[in-house]
């Protein structure tokens, strides 16, 4: 199992400013308590935890801040009792730490610790829900994650995909592949956009994208074409790679 440091983790928190931590540290509490195996010690963390949460929904609450403070302090406390008995004791408190770290905020630190642990996935999918994007497409950046992708590419990735889920499906499986490549930015989504609104017929769409999807052969079938068709400057166009030329293209030229 692969496992990442903090500072990975901590790219979610840097994606949105409207990271949701109450969620984040609900879902850790829920995901790392079950491991706490004193009983007595995994209720003063969920009420530890049940107490920060309540602040951070609503964090303008001085009550709710002054419950949290205290069972955050009581569980600190407990976990230095435990341990400073520590000798010949059989209870851990390496589990009840790692909700601590969340409990303090240090939310990208708790998630380090707590993927050996839990495993990648849940905590993945835990941290991109917490971004709370809006048309953010979720399942995409956890694929892309599960591919190796830097938390800030594949949020990057997500949000694009996200804002423009209304392509046409052959032009979403264009960008989906580049998106997996590593190669889709902010550029590219420009042009591919005008491809979007070309109104193209399904075999017109598919030699779109067989186009963008660089077969070189085509391209140079299609370059002849529009250069026949008195369309040099955009013939030129495609051969260099410009996208924008392949909705012209694809609509000029009938195959």
């Amino acid at each position: 199992m692969g496992t990442h440091l903090e500072q990975w983790w901590a790219q979610f928190l840097e994606a949105s400013d409207r990271f949701d931590a109450a969620y984040v540290v609900e879902g850790i509490s829920d995901l790392v308590g079950p491991y706490i195996k004193a009983p007595l010690l995994r209720r003063e963390v969920k009420i530890a935890a049940d107490n920060v949460v309540r602040y951070l929904e609503r964090p303008s609450s001085k009550e709710r801040a002054e419950q949290a403070r205290e069972a955050s302090d009581r569980l600190v406390r407990t976990l230095d009792r435990i341990e400073d008995r520590s000798t010949g004791s059989a209870i851990s408190t390496e589990e009840a730490g790692i909700i601590g770290l969340a409990l303090r905020g240090e939310y990208a630190a708790a998630a380090a610790a707590a993927e050996p642990l839990v495993g990648t996935s849940k905590l993945q999918r835990l941290f991109v829900t917490a971004l709370r994007l809006e048309r953010f497409d979720i399942p995409m950046a956890l694929r892309l994650l599960d591919g190796g992708q830097t938390p800030r590419e594949a949020v990057r990735s997500g949000h694009l995909l996200g804002k423009y889920s209304w392509w046409p499906s052959w032009l979403l499986r264009i960008v989906t592949e580049r998106a997996l490549e590593g190669t889709l930015d902010e550029e590219t989504i420009v042009a591919l956009d005008t491809c979007a609104y070309a109104e193209l017929t399904p075999i017109q769409a598919n030699l779109a994208r067989k186009l963008l999807s660089g077969n070189e052969s085509l391209i140079d079938t299609a370059a002849h074409r529009l250069a026949g068709l008195g369309e040099t400057e955009a013939a030129a166009a495609l051969r260099q790679g410009d996208i924008n030329a392949v909705a012209l293209a694809a609509r000029l030229i009938p195959l």
